[in-house]
């Protein structure tokens, strides 16, 4: 097994065993109503607007739903980024501070020194500061050690997505601090040297999908949620 092979069968086990258990457990606890924030004004029109009428099971579904579908497997891939890095790229692994990983860049040769991120809108203002700092840290530690570097060699590595959806905030690290971002189909490339490893990994990430099939225990969550006391209450203030 090569070293692209190796990645792609780590980021696939990486995904099985970190994100979707992380996931699965997140959503069965969305059986209990204390995992929510109920808003009685809004719930009956978002299950109406969503179902067509606001009976206990459509109320559950308007709030389970968007938990188990977007934010909670989002918040779970990006604040394991580190992991991702420990995991499935150990071999370019950094023992400088705030550097993740270190590479030879397939396409023009230089070594990089590379942050990663999870997508092109997980960092805010305060982040950019932060990143920076860590650079002008390593930047100094390399001309301590005579090492010839320049800001073109600490770069933000983005695991997904495009540069044209890139944040106002990663685009001030280019545009302030002078350090390249990297993103998605580009990033994969220049670490790897095959054009089409990115792709390669949306792939084999996807293949756990098929394994993914939560779909009892979803039905499960949602009918134990809408025989709580808190959506009960809020259908029978709608029939009063």
């Amino acid at each position: 097994m090569d070293q692209k092979d190796a990645i792609l069968q780590k980021a696939q086990n990486w995904f099985r065993e970190t994100i979707a258990v992380n996931h699965e457990k997140n959503t069965t606890k969305l059986k209990n109503p204390s995992e929510h924030q109920i808003n009685p004004f809004l719930l009956p029109y978002l299950a109406n607007f969503f179902e067509g009428e606001a009976t206990p099971i459509s109320i559950a579904k308007a709030l389970v739903y968007p938990r188990a579908l977007g934010t909670s497997i989002t918040t779970s891939f990006g604040t394991n980024i580190q992991s991702f890095a420990s995991s499935v790229l150990s071999s370019y692994g950094s023992l400088i501070p705030g550097i993740d990983i270190e590479f030879t860049d397939c396409v023009d040769g230089l070594k990089m020194y590379c942050q990663l991120k999870s997508g092109p809108n997980t960092i805010n203002k305060d982040d950019v500061e932060t990143i920076a700092h860590h650079f002008k840290d390593a930047i100094n530690l390399a001309k301590t050690n005579k090492i010839k570097v320049s800001f073109e060699n600490f770069a933000v590595g983005v695991i997904y997505g495009e540069t044209k959806d890139l944040s106002s905030h990663y685009q001030r690290i280019t545009k302030q601090y002078h350090h390249p971002v990297l993103i998605g189909e580009s990033f994969w490339y220049r670490l790897t040297g095959d054009a089409n490893f990115y792709f390669d990994l949306i792939e084999c990430i996807a293949q756990v999908a098929i394994e993914a099939d939560f779909k009892n225990k979803l039905d499960d969550v949602i009918l134990t949620l809408s025989k709580s006391q808190e959506i009960e209450d809020i259908v029978k203030k709608l029939h009063q």
